[in-house]
């Protein structure tokens, strides 16, 4: 009988991996995208996390990274990225969830998707989104974005398809964004590392005005590591190593800025999880809970459907044209905008107190809870009602949109997996300036209670050292 030869690939070596080899030419970019290309044709069509594939450009592009005399400088050299559909890439049209949201084909690129090419990064394509980034789910009338983890399960939203070709190992790092969560959520349930930056720290230039200055790009990855070399070269830094912090005095809290929502046991058992670790690491922990006012909520919401509408006029999109969910949002969006509802002044005024609860209560960081509950179904959402997408994405994930309205960074960090097999998540909240202190504490997790890298069963190709 034959031997089957096995042909190893760079499919699932982390970012840091890959640029460390074609840096020394262990490996060109040329093969390493190759190598991604050919495992996306196969295994995306179980997981429809990409809208479109950048195939042969993506290895002309890697051919040019090879090309370079001097790659020493390229902290992403070769590394095959995603970009979120809503980020504009030059020659492609800036999908933002569906056909109907489609805006033309792009002249230039993003902001973010420019920095990552200059650090190396070859663009394999834009990952899909749910219409006009509005839903913690991930689908539209052409197909079902799935939970590597399990296939019956959505892997979040907005960032739902970044997050997927992800923990599916079709790219080790992916681009996201994060208006109300749209990393955080999806980072939480597909078992990654994802961090939505503080405010103005990555140059947002997302449609009409940023969703109220509340969104920010970011990441997507199974390491540390990756996730902050890809904070840096977005936030245009040179890569930091990251320093183990001495004692820290975290705030944990398990309290629902939402009322009537609480965190269900596996997600509560979560922050105990992250608790002591935070100990085992040195750090002091104590229950404190952040005030959330009632009006929070409400102007989230509101801010939320106003995005919405103004979005939608800014861009001369045909509503008519848009989902039933879509339009019934952005209608209200319009009411609460007539009404003054969305105003400066609250964001400011709760972004004020969000600082000042680090400082009142002599505290360096904050933890909660990262879902309050299992990811929903993987199913048509887009087809369904307005009411049920509304009160979905609220019931499940309500943590991580106070962090947006006071422009605070947020980071999102596994710490396990639920009964039912999906992971598990904690969220670390700071004050300004801390993104490398967060990911350096959640770097003491992964080094105390590593993760699995991918979804079990991905991908499913023999991979090399990196």
């Amino acid at each position: 009988m034959a031997v089957q030869e096995i042909t190893q690939t760079w499919v699932g070596a982390t970012a840091k991996q890959i640029a460390r080899a074609v840096r020394r030419g262990d490996a060109s970019a040329t093969q390493v995208v190759a190598d991604h290309l050919d495992h996306i044709a196969t295994a995306d069509r179980e997981l429809s996390a990409f809208r479109v594939v950048r195939a042969g450009e993506a290895i002309v592009e890697a051919e040019k990274v090879d090309e370079q005399e001097e790659l020493a400088d390229l902290p992403l050299a070769g590394v095959p990225v995603a970009v979120k559909e809503n980020t504009a890439v030059a020659g492609l049209p800036t999908w933002n969830g569906s056909a109907a949201a489609r805006s033309p084909i792009a002249e230039d690129d993003h902001e973010v998707v420019r920095r990552l090419r200059g650090a190396g990064a070859v663009i394999l394509g834009v990952t899909r989104m749910p219409e006009l980034g509005l839903w913690a789910l991930t689908d539209d009338e052409t197909s079902v974005t799935r939970n590597p983890w399990r296939a019956d399960r959505t892997p979040g939203g907005s960032s739902g398809g970044s997050a997927a070709a992800v923990a599916a190992g079709l790219v080790p790092i992916a681009h996201g964004n994060d208006g109300l969560g749209s990393i955080r959520i999806p980072a939480a349930c597909c078992g990654l590392v994802g961090l939505k930056p503080g405010r103005g720290v990555v140059p947002c230039q997302l449609g009409a005005n940023d969703w109220f200055g509340l969104a920010e790009h970011g990441i997507l990855a199974t390491t540390v590591a990756d996730a902050a070399v890809g904070f840096s070269v977005l936030a245009g830094r040179r890569p930091d190593k990251l320093v183990p912090p001495q004692r820290l005095r975290v705030a944990t809290s398990l309290r629902s800025p939402v009322r009537g929502v609480r965190a269900d046991e596996p997600n509560r058992d979560a922050v105990a999880t992250a608790s002591r670790l935070l100990a085992a690491a040195g750090h002091d922990t104590i229950a404190i809970d952040p005030v959330y006012p009632t009006a929070l909520s409400l102007r989230g919401t509101a801010t939320w459907f106003a995005a919405a509408a103004q979005e939608i006029r800014a861009s001369g999109l045909d509503r008519r044209s848009l989902q039933r969910r879509s339009r019934r949002h952005a209608a209200v969006g319009d009411w609460v905008d007539r009404r003054g509802l969305v105003r400066e002044a609250d964001r400011a005024q709760w972004r004020e107190r969000s600082i000042r609860f680090f400082a009142d209560n002599s505290v360096d960081l904050l933890l909660t809870p990262a879902l309050a509950a299992t990811p929903p179904s993987a199913t048509g959402w887009a087809g369904g009602s307005w009411r049920a997408n509304l009160l979905t994405s609220i019931r499940y994930a309500p943590y991580a949109a106070p962090w947006n309205i006071a422009g605070l960074p947020a980071l999102v960090v596994p710490v396990g997996l639920r009964p039912d097999g999906l992971p598990v998540a904690a969220q670390l909240v700071g004050p300004p300036g801390s993104e490398l202190l967060l990911l350096a504490v959640a770097g003491q997790f992964e080094l105390a209670a590593p993760w699995p890298r991918h979804a079990p069963n991905w991908p499913r190709v023999p991979t090399v050292a990196g």
